[in-house]
């Protein structure tokens, strides 16, 4: 499949405009066989919380589920960001890292679900059998995610894919926009950047939000972002799966990096995620919060400005 000659497609492959090489298999190596992750408790326990209810008139309730999966709701309906409730992630079910912590809400207790953002391919993001759920479960969701993601099939019978900068209006006053993030994206050993990633901009009950997906730091990213769209009320940033630096700072965040992007974006308030769910990388499980204190302390930041929820936690933006 080709796609029009762009500032981040080759006509075939995206990539992150500047980018001239990515990390290939010889730096997964190094990494592997160099690395001493921190242990991560076995089984963290969290007690899955009720569903908020909807607000009855303008304003939001975001629920984190967990890693990058939150429940979004106003009154014109509900909407999930990357859901993931399974056991365990990977190309073959069953295997793969498993659940640190359970999601903070059932699956089986969710509202009806109008929308689905999917921001990249990578399997702690879009994970097939959640979406199965969800599609077979009597929501019959929309996804939205960015370009050639049809192999999503019937986990995806509403499919609506962007480019970078589109904009899709949804049922009621909510409008989504695919915005750049600095990714990749692979689920089998070939075919690198086959597929776009991206975060989103959403506008729902009269309050925008920005889901900044998975990404790494770049210096223009986070002010473009705002100069488009607008300072958003509220942005859900990465804060986890950072270490090593070397190998990581490409893809993912770190909390500083974070701090820095909710300021460049102009955002009202932060919630981090990305992290505490799947040991993907090797920095200890409360690694992420304990580094945010610190990078927020330093920016002059109160803990509301920038903060994190328990599982099964929700945020009132009204």
């Amino acid at each position: 499949m080709t796609y029009p000659l762009s500032d981040h497609c080759n006509g075939r492959r995206f990539f992150f405009p500047g980018e001239s090489a990515s990390r290939g298999l010889a730096d997964l190596l190094r990494w592997k066989l160099t690395s001493r992750p921190a242990r991560w408790p076995e089984r963290v326990e969290v007690k899955p919380a009720p569903v908020p209810p909807r607000p009855a008139a303008a304003g939001l309730a975001l629920t984190w589920i967990g890693h990058s999966s939150f429940l979004l709701q106003a009154a014109a309906g509900a909407w999930l960001t990357d859901p993931v409730f399974s056991e365990r992630i990977g190309p073959v079910q069953g295997w793969g890292p498993r659940r640190a912590a359970p999601p903070g809400l059932r699956p089986e207790a969710l509202p009806r679900i109008d929308g689905v953002l999917l921001s990249h391919d990578h399997f702690d993001h879009c994970d097939l059998p959640s979406l199965r759920l969800l599609a077979g479960g009597g929501h019959g969701p929309r996804v939205v995610a960015p370009l050639n993601y049809g192999f999503l099939g019937r986990a995806a019978a509403q499919l609506s894919e962007l480019d970078w900068w589109q904009t899709l209006q949804g049922p009621g006053d909510v409008s989504v926009q695919l915005v750049p993030a600095r990714h990749w994206c692979r689920r089998r050993l070939f075919g690198t950047n086959l597929r776009l990633w991206g975060g989103f901009v959403v506008r729902m009950g009269g309050r925008c939000l920005y889901f900044a997906g998975d990404t790494g730091y770049d210096a223009g990213l986070f002010r473009e972002i705002r100069r488009r769209c607008g300072s958003p009320d509220v942005a859900l940033l990465p804060i986890g799966a950072y270490e090593p630096r070397w190998f990581m700072r490409e893809a993912h965040m770190n909390p500083a990096e974070a701090v820095q992007a909710h300021r460049e974006v102009g955002a009202r308030r932060s919630l981090g995620m990305h992290w505490g769910t799947f040991q993907l990388t090797d920095e200890a499980r409360d690694a992420p919060v304990e580094a945010l204190a610190a990078a927020r302390a330093a920016a002059g930041l109160t803990p509301e400005e920038f903060q994190v929820l328990p599982m099964g936690g929700t945020l009132r933006v009204p």
